[in-house]
């Protein structure tokens, strides 16, 4: 067991909940910061426990780690520091709030919660335990994202006049049937939420409120959503949301998994001078502007779980700590909370048979069109979109 009082054992044993599918990202992103002397495997915690093979480096002998379905008796017994939990959304409150009762620290991956609600019981229970905790949004660890702060603030642009995101994805069917929570908004009674804006593409509306500096749930003034889908599913594959600040600022982002062409997410800031495009996954950053050639630049990005342990050490700040999702967390909440997604009509779809997908017709364009303008599918002129969005106020 751990105490957040006492200093902590290097390198920083870590325990890692759910080690398949995204969990296999992690696995290997252990593997490089035990290279480097910052941490040590010390347990999986999966219900099936991981094969030799499936292990791989970590299958040397003497370098087993303990592996346990109980996730509270493996930390128990391996004196785990850090927790990494990487397992189906309507689990991750529970399993973050039996760590934080162990004084055990957190890497929690997004969403972080599948209402608010959750959200607020994980937040408010892993401050009360004393624990930190990190948000997996890997994105708002790019260094692009402060610099582009920065260019914010020094008026690189102009006065903002909001900011777009745009993600057209692909997915084939059997993305739905990889388990049982996939594509769902609720299962067994329990709230899950899996929809393309709140999980695959839940990186486009957090990085957009972020560079809006928009990140708390009190800086959302409203939200407005239209959710569809093409698959045959719960939750939504095509979707727009549009939340206005505080700040009276609008950040519209679209998605889909259902792409004709599929293309590299961004999120846009558009400035009375001009505009920035930020590529996310590649931490690459376009700045146009008036008078100015173009001017494009790579950045930097740190690891969430080294930022955890610098942290932990006393080297770095949390880069994202639960209250900065907050208003990310507002949107998982109008999205619960609007009606289930509408189906599009079998004309504004086909089935791409060799990649065994449903592709939209024109969603790309309608999907950039929307970033573009800051505006919605139904305003776009989209046949399909609800002809009116769901709007919720904040409160």
């Amino acid at each position: 067991m751990s105490d957040p009082e006492r200093p902590l054992a290097h390198p920083l044993p870590v325990v890692l909940a759910g080690a398949r599918g995204h969990g296999r990202w992690h696995l290997e992103n252990i593997r490089r910061l035990q290279d480097e002397g910052l941490v040590r495997l010390a347990g999986i915690c999966e219900l099936t426990p991981l094969t030799e093979d499936e292990l791989g480096a970590f299958a040397a002998p003497g370098e087993l780690p303990a592996q346990s379905a109980d996730f509270g008796a493996l930390l128990d017994s391996t004196g785990a520091a850090v927790a990494v939990i990487c397992t189906p959304i309507p689990t991750h409150t529970d399993l973050a709030l039996t760590a934080a009762a162990r004084g055990v620290h957190l890497l929690l991956e997004k969403p972080p919660a599948p209402s608010y609600a959750e959200f607020r019981r994980l937040a408010d229970g892993v401050a009360a335990a004393g624990v930190v905790c990190q948000i997996g949004f890997q994105s708002l660890g790019s260094h692009a994202v402060p610099a582009i702060r920065e260019l914010i603030t020094e008026g690189a642009i102009g006065r903002v006049d909001g900011i777009g995101g745009a993600g057209a994805w692909a997915r084939a069917q059997s993305y739905y049937r990889r388990a049982p929570w996939a594509g769902r908004r609720r299962l067994d009674g329990a709230d899950v939420v899996d929809g393309v804006l709140t999980n695959p593409l839940a990186h486009a509306v957090a990085t957009a409120l972020a560079l809006d500096g928009a990140t708390r749930a009190e800086d959302v003034a409203g939200i407005e959503t239209e959710l569809l889908r093409a698959n045959e599913i719960e939750s939504d594959d095509t979707s727009c949301v549009r939340v206005t600040t505080t700040g009276g600022r609008r950040v519209t982002v679209a998605a889909t998994l259902c792409a004709e062409r599929p293309d590299e997410p961004y999120v846009r800031v558009h400035g009375s001078g001009g505009r920035i495009t930020f590529w996310y996954k590649q931490d690459r950053v376009l700045l146009q502007r008036s008078g100015h050639g173009p001017q494009e630049t790579a950045y930097g990005r740190t690891d969430l779980l080294e930022n955890l342990v610098g942290h932990l050490a006393g080297r770095a700040a949390l880069l994202v700590p639960p209250d900065t999702t907050g208003a990310f967390m507002r949107v998982v909440e109008a999205i619960r909370r609007a009606p289930d997604p509408v189906a599009l009509p079998a004309g504004a779809w086909y089935l791409d048979a060799e990649e065994d997908r449903r592709v939209v017709r024109g969603a790309d364009a309608l999907v950039a069109a929307a970033a573009d303008t800051l505006a919605l599918y139904s305003e776009l002129g989209a046949s399909w979109a609800a002809p009116e969005p769901r709007k919720e106020v904040s409160t």
